[in-house]
């Protein structure tokens, strides 16, 4: 006889993110594993199934997020665990390799897996003495292995990129490969996500699936593993860091954080030198809004942008076209932990002198040589799929540091693959080169693929 149990996964979209609550049915008990900062959910998960939540395990401090471990933890009483090797700053208990626990008839046990960063754990699920399931957190992906670079400057244990990718090559194959093929994997993040670089739209599979389909586990040595494992990662996002430190030292409540950030009208008074973060669309930015705007756009991946082009040292407002809009964007700013950051949110812009001119697409394809072209695509979008030739490559997350690099003395067009990351790209190049004429390709940039 199998004994009922329910694994419930949990995506948050906008951060490619999934988290997991596990049911023993017998026991009436939950296990989270990774969970968002919001804890509502996973408390409507234990109501809708008259269950407690007894333990919150985290498989190592995210970069990417904040987590609502510890809240979670002081809510209900449920134990924390994670690697000794974190070096936790809030009560928890140590779940390293050789460590398991029981929750009704289901068994936990911890597999120390580093790679990504050195405290990496990923837990073993069994039912009746069978392993049922792998959650590999950041180790393991869909068709993917996490990044091994994150870990360089933060956290309690540093170590090299190199370093960490030759701990992934032993984590993979000494640790998760022997798992029986049927054993289901269940991952942190999905397909977007910046822990990885080419991670599949699938929410899980198994160690079967994997050990045939991702490329990352076909049979090489560990001097190919390393080199093809290094290259061509994405960017680090500045709040990444930042992250990793609070989520060791564990985040302030959610929905007191969220409540924190002043509601201000569009006249209020404004701390000089503050970053204003505008999240209207495009067009209406462009049409007027206080100088030295960043128009990062509420659709799209807002709060991984918003911790990419603004740092954890600067402070900031939020300007959004309505209410409903303005709440969106507090609650995806306290997803990174923005929300201590934020000095106030604003329905509409506080001035509109500033615009931003539109282009002639049709001008500007007769005659490219009469622009300054910057693409502000990753290096190896730029490298792999050239649009312009003699452009200069800026990715966006260096725009604001190196937009004194960009050429004033003609027109300014800014481009990316798909209009997103162009309009805040122009703004940003607008504020900095006041003397240039600054244009925004957009969408248009799909005509030219």
């Amino acid at each position: 006889m199998l004994f009922a149990m329910k694994i419930e996964q949990f995506e948050d979209k906008g951060l490619a993110h999934f988290s997991y609550a596990i049911l023993s049915e017998c026991a009436r008990e939950i296990v989270l594993i990774d969970p968002a900062r919001d804890p509502q959910p996973y408390y409507d998960f234990a109501r809708a199934h008259e269950a407690r939540i007894v333990t919150v395990i985290e498989t190592h401090p995210h970069a990417d997020f904040v987590s609502s471990h510890l809240e979670i933890a002081q809510t209900t009483g449920a134990v924390i665990r994670v690697s000794r090797l974190l070096g936790a700053d809030y009560p928890h208990q140590s779940f390293d390799e050789g460590d398991s626990f029981t929750s009704g008839k289901l068994t936990f046990r911890a597999l120390n897996t580093p790679g990504h960063s050195p405290d990496s754990i990923s837990i073993v699920l069994s039912r009746a003495g069978q392993d049922v399931a792998v959650f590999t957190g950041d180790t393991l992906f869909i068709g993917d292995v996490g990044r091994p670079d994150l870990r360089e400057k933060a956290g309690n244990l540093m170590a090299q990129r190199e370093e960490l990718a030759r701990q992934m090559y032993h984590s993979l194959r000494d640790k998760l490969l022997p798992l029986a093929d049927a054993v289901l994997v269940y991952p942190a993040h999905g397909a977007g996500s910046l822990c990885g670089k080419a991670l599949s739209g699938a929410s899980s599979s198994s160690i079967g699936d994997e050990k045939f389909g991702n490329p990352m586990l076909r049979d090489m040595s560990e001097a190919d593993f390393v080199r093809e494992l290094l290259q061509d990662q994405p960017f680090i996002p500045k709040y990444f860091g930042y992250d990793v430190a609070l989520n060791k030292a564990g985040a302030p409540a959610y929905a007191p954080g969220v409540q924190q950030v002043q509601r201000l009208a569009a006249g209020a008074d404004l701390q000089p030198g503050a970053v204003l973060v505008d999240a209207r669309p495009e067009a209406e930015f462009k049409q007027g809004h206080a100088a030295g705007a960043l128009n990062i756009q509420q659709g799209g991946k807002f709060e991984t942008w918003l911790g990419s082009i603004v740092g954890p040292e600067e402070q900031f407002y939020l300007i959004a076209p309505d209410e409903a809009t303005r709440e969106d964007l507090i609650r995806k700013t306290a997803k990174i932990g923005y929300e201590a950051l934020a000095l106030g949110a604003l329905v509409g812009t506080p001035d509109t002198t500033a615009t931003l001119p539109l282009l002639e697409v049709t001008q500007f394809r007769q005659h490219p040589a009469q622009y300054t072209i910057v693409d502000i695509r990753s290096a190896t979008e730029h490298r792999d799929e050239p649009l312009f030739a003699g452009s200069l490559n800026i990715p966006l997350p260096e725009l604001r540091e190196r937009a004194p690099e960009i050429p004033a003395g003609k027109p300014v067009v800014m481009h990316c693959a798909g209009g997103y990351r162009s309009a805040a790209g122009s703004s940003i190049v607008a504020a900095a080169l006041p003397e240039a004429t600054v244009f925004d390709l957009g969408e248009a940039v799909k005509s030219f693929f």
